[in-house]
Formats: structure tokens, sequence, C-alpha cells
């Protein structure tokens, strides 16, 4: 939105916002869309806001998007972005409609390089000490990324974390004991775990959460 003077104040005094202030709603027919994004452009107009013109759009999303733009002679429908994830319609094994989360791929870089970065103050450090954090940033992007059909990009961070680490150690290895990857590989296995899934569906959190509120 632009107009957030209200905003601008707040920081000016020292105040901080979550980096994360988009919107995502959806609606399962398309006027009820139009209707809403009319209405929310009247509603923050009262105010002297308006909504950003290259960061509000309406897009066809969901179970049966592919269907219908297919119909129609239209492309694959439109994914977005959200939290850190690239969200995309695709199908599962049995042909259904498959919520496809990846990693963003700007977030991706972005962690990658202030790992870089990191690792060349920490250049110095022991093997255990970077070992240590570096083994905290690899699980902490696991439990948040770590989503059904986002494994490619989990085993992307790690193999990039992996390079970046080893590169490090060798620029900070003496002549005649560079490190190797035969000795950087016992390392790797020790310090930095593999990834894997570890939420469930959203549906399935939601069936669990439910049941448990109807056994109270």
């Amino acid at each position: 939105m632009s107009g957030d003077v209200h905003v601008r104040i707040c920081e000016h005094l020292g105040g901080r916002f979550p980096g994360v202030t988009r919107l995502v709603l959806g609606f399962q027919y398309k006027a009820e869309a139009e209707r809403y994004h009319a209405a929310l452009g009247e509603q923050l107009s009262s105010f002297g806001l308006t909504l950003h013109p290259e960061k509000t759009c309406l897009k066809e999303f969901g179970r049966y998007a592919a269907a219908n733009r297919k119909k129609r002679g239209e492309g694959k429908p439109e994914g977005f972005d959200f939290l850190g994830f690239t969200h995309l319609c695709s199908k599962n094994r049995k042909g259904g409609f498959f919520l496809r989360r990846k990693t963003k791929s700007k977030s991706q870089r972005q962690t990658i390089r202030e790992t870089k970065e990191a690792l060349r103050k920490r250049m110095h450090a022991s093997i255990k000490q970077t070992g240590d954090w570096l083994k905290s940033v690899v699980q902490g992007y696991g439990q948040y990324y770590g989503v059904p059909g986002n494994i490619k990009a989990l085993k992307s961070f790690r193999s990039l974390v992996v390079k970046a680490w080893y590169w490090s150690l060798r620029r900070r290895s003496q002549k005649g004991t560079a490190m190797n990857w035969q000795r950087f590989t016992p390392i790797v296995d020790a310090y930095l775990p593999h990834l894997r899934i570890c939420h469930d569906f959203p549906e399935v959190r939601f069936a669990i959460t439910q049941g448990r509120s109807r056994m109270r």
C-alpha cells in the first residue's frame, strides 16, 4: 500500500514492524473476489491510502484453475510468493490437485549470501564452533521449509552450505595442509544433518487439531 504515513512515523521513532505485510485471500467465485477487491480499495481510499498497483492482483488459483484455464486455451495458473514460499498449482502421484510449496528462490539466495558472509567473519573460529553454528542454521532452515513437495530445495540448500563451508576452510588453510574433500566429508557428516520433510500436509494438521478440540 502507498500513503503509509503512520508507518513511517513509527519507524522514525524506533518502532519495528514484521517484514511480512502481505495479505492473501481465497474466494470460490471470481465475482466475489472482484467485489472484495473493489470494496477494499474504496475502504482504504477513505483513509487516504491506496492499493499498490504492482503488488495487488487477482489470480486464478486452486483445484479447478488448471482445468478451467485449459478450456479457455490459456496457460498454467500463475503461482504467488508468500511467507518465503512460492505456491503453485500441481498434481500428486494420483493425478489429484496438490498445492505445492517450494522455497522462494530469492529467499534461498539471500540466506546463502548471509551464511557466506557469516562464514567469512568466523573464518578463524574452530571447526567445532563453526560446525555447531552451521548445524543450527541448517536445522532451522529445515524446520521451516520442510513441507511436502519441497525436498529438492532442502537438499539444494544443504549442498550450498556444504560448499560455502568447504571454501571457507580452504581459504584459511596453510600451504601444504589445505583442506580437501577427503578430509572435509567426515566433518560435514558429523555436523550438518541431512534435511527431510518434517511437516504434514495442511489438511492432516488441521484434522488433528480439530480432533483434539472436539475431545475437549
